[in-house]
């Protein structure tokens, strides 16, 4: 067996799956290939009910950590429900949006999260962003119905998560327009204020939106605000939000909570057909 059917055999045999999930809510592939990585990764897809009902387009928000973006059954105390949020919003008169999720690496989560080496081994951030710019994108994009320009296509994710969509916005400012960053893990990743700094000028028309508890440390929110304020020094800059909330914990009912800021923040950039 060649190495790239092997590792694709180890993941299969990695997977476990206990839950149902509602029916717009699809495993595109449970071991679709990031040939940047030579891994295997179960993507997921939310498209909204009216996607089966006539050929428009929507735009698309790319996710991290899978496993617990999407309402499962049973229920579990880990999970984002953003299709459940979603769903809401449209009912409210939100605009639609799909939503691809990925599978995060388990025990190389620290790793494939971060641009840069730590205490926890070599980063794999670089390659993992370019998978998700240069090989997922333009799959989703030939498959499903959307709009394929930087104003429809954001990026989002929370703790690690949350480092890599901000780095993914500024490594691939015209891939994605816009980026939800909760509760970062900036103290894992010092050098992304450094290269923040140096492409901050590249995100004039990119949105950016941060949110952090309170109850997550003073550290996080003060790492956080450093580079909410490198993107917006003079504060007078309306694509960068920060969110600050007191009852905030690093946990997914405060980023379930906190995704309906972050999608109306971004979804004005959204088109409709």
């Amino acid at each position: 067996m060649d190495t790239k059917m092997a590792n694709r055999a180890d993941y299969t045999e990695q997977e476990t799956e206990n839950y149902s999930f509602g029916d717009h809510v699809h495993v595109v592939d449970p071991t679709f290939y990031i040939p940047q990585l030579d891994k295997y990764r179960k993507i997921w897809i939310y498209l909204p009910k009216s996607y089966k009902h006539g050929e428009k387009k929507y735009p698309v928000i790319y996710m991290q950590d899978g496993q617990n973006l999407f309402h499962a059954s049973p229920p579990r105390n880990d999970e984002w429900a953003v299709d459940a949020v979603m769903d809401g919003l449209i009912r409210e008169g939100a605009k639609e949006a799909i939503i691809v999720g990925v599978d995060h690496a388990g025990e190389d989560r620290l790793r494939e999260y971060n641009p840069y080496d730590s205490e926890h081994g070599k980063g794999e951030g670089r390659a993992y962003v370019q998978f998700l710019a240069e090989t997922l994108k333009p799959f989703i994009d030939s498959e499903y119905r959307t709009f394929k320009d930087a104003r429809n296509t954001s990026i989002a994710g929370s703790s690690m998560g949350g480092l890599i969509a901000m780095y993914a916005i500024i490594t691939y400012p015209d891939v994605f327009g816009s980026a939800g960053v909760f509760s970062p893990s900036f103290w894992l990743a010092p050098k992304i204020y450094d290269d923040v700094e140096e492409k901050s000028a590249l995100l004039k028309n990119n949105k950016v939106f941060f949110v952090v508890g309170d109850k997550e440390g003073s550290a996080m929110v003060r790492n956080m605000k450093r580079v909410y304020d490198i993107l917006n020094p003079d504060g007078k800059n309306t694509n960068v939000a920060f969110l600050e909330r007191a009852d905030g914990k690093h946990t997914e009912w405060f980023w379930h909570r906190e995704f309906v800021s972050f999608y109306q923040f971004i979804a004005p950039l959204f088109s409709v057909e």
